[in-house]
């Protein structure tokens, strides 16, 4: 039986944590050995009686699941004792004794990684800054990894891609689970161009406590992590930070505006000295020039016009209109009495006058408005519901009645 069928085993094990599992391969040597050995061996350790009853079924059925999966799904197996293997994760007491891959395989100790973290739900300033960062590293010949999920991860990947570099995403779910569905032409892109990374078998649900498991990867990976944008001590972007602090990685954070919510927690860490202040992608790699100068280069600079486009969101191309007669005018919308509008709480009102003067999408309304995300499909669900508004193709909306000027 091959080696990769037990570290599968063992990884998989119910139960058994990753620290767990690096734990039975250092006391057994081997992940074949801790396979083989009886029950008794697992009495004396310190381990829960779940985890021990689990260690003694020695069915593959399991192993044998996932390996069909990979091999029908496309995915490659990277394994603790293979010689690609990053070295920066074996440096960790918890490193995954098997990461899932789909796309291409790098070897991260020779890259200049940096990844790149922070909140979904954020700013338009959020989503440039991280943008221009992203495709500045890129340029310069530095790999970017994150996260798929809304917000910083995806306009670092996007602005990575479109700065001609490559990409890493590592996921909390399988390899091959898209999350957020809404990503998923962002996640064919990464996979095309970069590498999609999982520690989790095929088919995992990406449940919410496997994101600090995954973030551990995301920057152990890599010789840096950039925060941009975080509010409270308990977001995800500041346990990641401070995971990375732990694993003696550099952090940099991107600083904000003093009164500005999204930007409390990178300029707390800043002002704790915990973060290096960064504006540009150069701030970051002036760290690591000496090291990897043979990866990392100084591009010319873009113009504010070029920049500008590269960030642009690409424009579908319009139909070209009929020969014919003109179009007939649309309809006038019905006139409701004031009181509705009235009841509107601010945010609803601020999204449905922006929906009166043209039809927008969700991402575009967050841009227009500085809404969070989740508040902002929150407030387009109850004016639909309402029959404020109308959903149009490609998840647009436009407002479905006008309402009594005031008088």
């Amino acid at each position: 039986m091959a080696a990769i069928s037990y570290l599968l085993w063992l990884s998989t094990c119910p139960g058994l944590n990753p620290a767990g599992a690096v734990a039975l391969l250092d006391y057994f040597g081997s992940a074949e050995q801790v396979y083989f050995a009886d029950a008794g061996a697992f009495d004396l350790l310190p381990l829960p009686e779940n985890v021990k009853k689990a260690l003694s079924d020695k069915s593959l059925n399991r192993t044998e699941r996932i390996l069909e999966q990979c091999d029908r799904l496309g995915l490659y197996l990277m394994s603790c004792q293979d010689a690609d293997y990053p070295e920066r994760l074996l440096q960790l007491p918890d490193y995954p004794l098997v990461l899932y891959g789909k796309g291409k395989r790098f070897r991260f100790d020779e890259e200049a990684a940096i990844a790149m973290v922070g909140a979904r739900d954020c700013t338009p300033y959020g989503i440039r800054m991280a943008g221009r960062l992203a495709q500045g590293l890129a340029r310069a010949g530095a790999l970017v990894v994150s996260g798929l999920a809304q917000g910083i991860d995806a306009a670092a990947l996007t602005g990575a891609l479109q700065g001609g570099g490559q990409v890493v995403s590592v996921l909390a779910g399988g390899a091959d689970v898209i999350y957020p569905a809404q990503n998923s032409r962002l996640y064919e892109d990464v996979a095309a161009r970069g590498a999609i990374l999982s520690e989790n078998p095929p088919g995992t649900t990406p449940n919410g406590w496997r994101f600090p498991l995954r973030n551990r990867i995301i920057s152990g990976l890599c010789l840096g992590v950039v925060a941009v944008e975080a509010a409270g001590e308990r977001s995800g972007t500041l346990i990641t930070a401070r995971t990375a602090l732990d694993q003696s990685r550099e952090v940099f954070a991107v600083p904000g505006p003093a009164d500005a919510p999204m930007s409390a927690g990178t300029n707390r860490m800043i002002s704790r000295g915990e973060a290096k202040l960064v504006n540009t992608a150069w701030d970051i790699l002036c760290e690591y020039e000496g090291r990897f100068g043979h990866k990392l280069h100084y591009p010319g600079r873009l113009t504010q016009e070029e920049l500008d486009q590269r960030l642009e969101p690409v424009s579908v191309p319009q139909k070209q209109p009929k020969e014919g007669p003109p179009e007939e005018a649309k309809p006038e919308l019905p006139v409701l009495p004031r009181s509705g509008l009235d009841q509107m709480g601010e945010e609803q009102r601020d999204i449905f006058f922006l929906l009166s003067e043209k039809a927008m999408g969700p991402d575009e309304i967050v841009g227009e408005t500085e809404i969070p995300a989740r508040r902002v499909n929150t407030a387009l669900t109850l004016l639909q519901a309402m029959g404020y508004l109308e959903e149009l193709p490609g998840r647009r909306f436009a407002a479905a009645v006008r309402f009594e000027e005031q008088g």
